[in-house]
């Protein structure tokens, strides 16, 4: 054999000199302390929370409140974290405004209604919505049901949503 029968990783001589100084544990937990360090940072940056993101004046994201002309209105927003906020809202049969608000610093979006996912076709979408950028499109819904709707450049990412119009 080559020497090495009966001596086990911890019983290596490296292993033993480590244990006797503390450095193999005082390693370890410096590794845990700077991955602790990381998961919290990651926590931390970037995106923000829907909060942060929402816009000073006006009713939440998603809330539905009916214009003086009568029109249902309600705002989404995207971030960088590739979800709109709230991903799910409902509306009564009749016409909408629906803006959505890119609340992103770096990503590009766009939104529409997903085709075929809903009783249904809703033709107005927002091709482009570069960060910071906000648009609105308006639309008549007549069919009870969940109308998807989605990020085409980020679905494989799950930036996707419903809207349903109640019965």
């Amino acid at each position: 054999m080559n020497g090495r029968r009966g001596r086990t990783p911890s019983s290596s001589p490296l292993a033993s000199s480590r244990r006797a100084s503390g450095r193999g544990r005082g390693l370890c937990k410096k590794a845990a302390v700077v991955a602790a360090a990381v998961v919290l940072l990651a926590g931390c940056g970037g995106g923000g929370t829907a909060e942060q993101a929402a816009p000073s004046s006006g009713p939440a994201p998603g809330t539905v409140t009916t214009a003086p002309d009568g029109v249902q209105e309600v705002t989404l927003q995207t971030q960088d974290d590739y979800v709109f906020t709230p991903d799910a809202f409902t509306v009564a049969p009749g016409e909408v405004r629906l803006t959505v608000v890119n609340a992103a610093r770096q990503t590009t979006h766009n939104f529409r209604f997903t085709p075929g996912d809903g009783p249904e076709v809703i033709e107005p979408e927002i091709p482009l919505l570069a960060p910071g950028e906000s648009r609105t499109i308006e639309f008549t819904v007549t069919a009870p049901g969940d109308h998807g709707f989605e990020c085409s450049f980020h679905t494989q990412l799950g930036q996707f949503g419903t809207m349903t119009v109640s019965g």
